[in-house]
């Protein structure tokens, strides 16, 4: 059953990339038997170490550990028991095969690394770990409970198969409730078209800072990764800092947006929300935070303000954005022609892509961590699902418009025409050499999505100073970034010091930055407020041509 579960899984991500990649690099490699060759050569030799190795485990002999670095073998029977330890040997021998036949095969770049990575998917698939014969927590979990957790495992294997196409269930569904512990921050909707509502929020100060904030999330999940929860509430800290916030909450595309474009998510998006925030605070400038997606759009629609002469632009924040494509990381495997091809067959249907399979090419990318690792909790050891708001923000995906989503992914993930000053949206080619506002760059340093390394030659793009700071943390760990003893950041002086010209080499930058033990929220929080203007009172909720219309959270966040 679990074979059938990877079945649904895999047939919806990136089928033709994955395989036409595998055929080609198996070609290379049979054309190559030197290579073939020494890849097996190297496989006996570790196989042939395995039995003395074993033997030390078996006397109790100092050995080094099989894995120390992966969290699935940290159970002490991969190290200290014989068998297990012969049987985690023999899969890591495999592993090393199977990199050394790709090796073997190499083309190009991109096609060895598109190879690689279905090869590893296959191999993490067929971990010991996800055996329930071989992964000893679940038998000794079913010995000590008379084999009832096995039952269960097997009770929710059939439940997740039926309702969620084989993913196991990671988060209990009950335990946040949307406007209730999650979105919860008070606000007003004040503004709202076909696209996006805009949510102005109380203010928490007696006096706010002149310059009010829009928040830009990605569209690609719900706005409130922004305001994930008391006291994790990136809005809310930026409340607490006497800063006068909106946000941007986009709709969930269906069959009628299928024609929506880049174009529209800037006019009837950013713009859209900035000409009201200005008509309600009469603030000459607006500062922008955007993540991940959302900041490429604050980026794009910073490029076009300048471009336009338009000076409206404060500063602008942007977490975990990639702006320079050249190297995206491992999402950018699954931008090629054939899975582009393939995922426009996919729109072709409903005219836009689900949010289930956008999310399940996220998730792919780190199948052990969110997937494999619930296959082992939720099928073998019968555990119910965790409570944990990240993970309940990230099961609550959105649809991407067919037509802007294939934009998105040919011009800027395939052709990298943002960062060659080519991208045209709205009639205009837009060039972030052009933006001299301040800039606050945020990358994580576990960030798989939008590698920090990448994120910081996209700081380089623009022509104003640029504040680069690493942060602890992956892709949205970094970005619900509150102050807390395991939070850091590297970075380069003082938030009020004018920032240095950023070197070509990030590695060159990181070699001289400083860590310091706080969040990035904390810099953040400096940095911004000596660029925000005075102090003044709190602008009216609402106003005159833009009154309240609804109560946040908002209408478009339950669609």
């Amino acid at each position: 059953m679990l074979d059938q579960a990877f079945r649904q899984v895999s047939a919806r991500v990136d089928p033709v990339g994955w395989l036409a990649a595998s055929t080609s690099v198996a070609k290379s490699a049979a054309r190559n038997p030197a290579g073939v060759a020494a890849a097996t050569g190297r496989l006996a030799v570790e196989l042939a170490r395995i039995p003395t190795d074993t033997a030390r485990v078996a006397i109790g002999a100092d050995t080094d550990p099989p894995a120390p670095n992966d969290p699935r073998f940290r159970n002490p029977a991969w190290q200290e028991n014989p068998a297990y330890f012969a049987l985690l040997r023999a899969y890591l021998c495999a592993r090393s095969y199977v990199d050394g036949l790709v090796d073997a095969g190499s083309e190009d770049a991109f096609t060895t690394a598109k190879a690689r990575q279905f090869a590893h998917l296959v191999l993490d698939l067929a971990a010991p770990t996800n055996n329930p014969v071989t992964n000893p927590a679940v038998l000794t979990r079913a010995i000590t409970t008379g084999g009832k957790s096995l039952t269960r495992g097997a009770a929710h294997l059939v439940e997740d198969i039926v309702t969620r196409r084989g993913l196991p269930k990671r988060v209990d569904p009950n335990a946040f409730t949307v406007g209730e512990n999650m979105a919860a921050t008070e606000g007003k909707v004040v503004f709202r078209n076909d696209l996006i509502e805009l949510i102005q929020y109380e203010p928490k100060t007696d006096r706010v800072h002149e310059i009010p904030l829009l928040a830009c999330p990605p569209w690609i999940n719900k706005y409130y990764i922004m305001d994930i929860g008391p006291g994790r509430s990136f809005v809310e800290w930026a409340l607490e800092h006497n800063r006068t916030v909106f946000l941007i909450s986009y709709r969930n595309p269906d069959e009628s947006m299928s024609e929506v474009t880049f174009d529209d998510y800037l006019t009837h998006g950013v713009a859209a929300a900035m000409d009201v925030v200005g008509d309600i605070t009469g603030a000459p400038r607006i500062d922008i935070v955007g993540l991940c997606l959302g900041g490429a759009m604050a980026s794009i629609a910073a490029g076009h303000l300048a471009g336009s002469g338009d000076h409206r632009l404060g500063t602008l924040t942007l977490a975990n954005t990639l702006l320079d494509y050249s190297n995206p990381g491992a999402l950018g495997l699954m931008t090629d022609p054939d899975t582009r091809a393939n995922l426009d067959v996919l729109m072709a249907d409903n005219g836009y892509l689900s949010g289930e399979d956008m999310a399940l090419t996220f998730d792919m990318l780190r199948a052990n961590d969110l997937i494999f690792r619930y296959w082992v909790s939720r099928w073998m050891l019968g555990e119910e699902p965790e409570s944990f708001d990240l993970l309940a923000w990230n099961d609550d995906s959105t649809r991407m418009p067919a037509a802007m989503h294939s934009t998105y992914l040919r011009t800027l993930y395939a052709e990298n025409q943002l960062a060659r000053g080519e991208f045209v949206v709205a009639g205009q080619s837009i060039s972030l050499s052009k933006v001299d506002s301040d800039v606050y760059l945020v990358g994580a340093i576990d960030d798989h999505i939008a590698p920090w390394e990448s994120s910081y030659a996209g700081g380089r793009l623009f022509g104003g100073q640029v504040r680069f700071v690493l942060s602890n943390g992956g892709h949205i760990a970094g970005i619900v970034n509150p102050p807390g003893k395991k939070n850091w950041i590297e970075v380069h002086g003082a938030p009020d010091e004018s920032a240095q010209a950023l070197p070509s080499d990030p590695a060159l930058w990181r070699s001289s930055a400083r860590r310091q033990s706080v969040s990035w929220w904390e810099d953040w929080a400096l940095w911004s407020q000596r660029r925000a203007g005075d102090l003044q009172a709190p602008p009216t909720m609402g106003s005159e041509r833009h009154p309240v219309i609804g109560i946040a959270p908002g209408t478009y966040v339950f669609s």
